[in-house]
Parts: structure tokens; sequence; C-alpha cells
């Protein structure tokens, strides 16, 4: 996962910062026999998303970073639909 340093803010994965990145986890989690549904996208995470360059996250959809990670890619490509994002139209 590229960190990129710009000025005082740190930017994780696609513009999201990590703190956004992990607000957004719980609503994109693999399912488990301990929580088989995924949680619904919280407000924070919705607000990372906002800022998200969707076209680069997009770019993950068929990577093996994010089930490596424990996200589901398919809760992922819904998220944005989830926050009332249009995400792009070749994703």
């Amino acid at each position: 996962m590229a960190v990129l340093l710009e000025g005082s803010r740190v930017l994780g994965l696609c513009n999201m910062s990590d703190e956004g990145l992990a607000s957004c986890k719980p609503a994109v989690a693999k399912a488990t026999p301990e929580k088989p549904n995924p949680e619904k996208p919280t407000p924070d995470c919705c607000k990372a998303l906002e800022g998200a360059d969707l076209k680069c996250l997009c770019g993950y959809k068929n990577s093996f970073l994010l089930p490596s990670l424990g996200i589901d890619p398919v809760l992922a490509m819904a998220l944005p639909a989830k926050c009332n994002l249009t995400p792009p139209a070749d994703c």
C-alpha cells in the first residue's frame, strides 16, 4: 500500500488516509462465521470515500491485494453506491 506525504497530511491508498481506510474496513470485510454480514458504511467512511480517487480504487477490483487484506472486492466495489456516490462508469 503506497503512502505519500503531502505537506503535513499523510495520504494512503488512492487519496484515502489510513484512518479513512480503517473506517471503511468493517463495511468491506470478508464474511466470517462470526460476522456473516457486512456492516453499513459509517459516515466517516463515506466522508473519506468522497475525497478518494474512485478510478484508482477501481484498479484494485481484480487485485490479489484486497483479499490478502481481508477485504471482499465485491463489497468494496459496491461501497460508493452505499455512500450515495457515483462510481466511475468503467469500474
